[in-house]
């Protein structure tokens, strides 16, 4: 089973989280899934603008399709 830095299993949900954001959080929500921090996350994504691509469009997508932590709703049946 992989773990992160932390010792702790990785978070299998892809949520944007609330703390922490400098845009909309797709930076710290992929650094949180794959270990590393959300600084290396965006100087990675930075850096990846400068070569020709599509990824203003797929951070946009991941924007709109990683669901944000406050939006998520938990449903508890008795």
């Amino acid at each position: 089973m992989d773990t992160d830095r932390k010792g702790a299993p990785p978070d299998e949900n892809l949520t944007r989280p609330t703390q922490g954001r400098v845009i909309a959080g797709v930076c710290a929500a992929l650094a949180e899934r794959f270990g590393t921090t959300p600084t290396t996350m965006r100087v990675l994504t930075i850096a990846s603008l400068l070569l020709p691509g599509t990824q203003v469009l797929i951070y946009l997508a991941l924007w709109i399709l990683i669901p944000s932590e406050d939006k998520q709703t938990t449903t508890v049946t008795a």
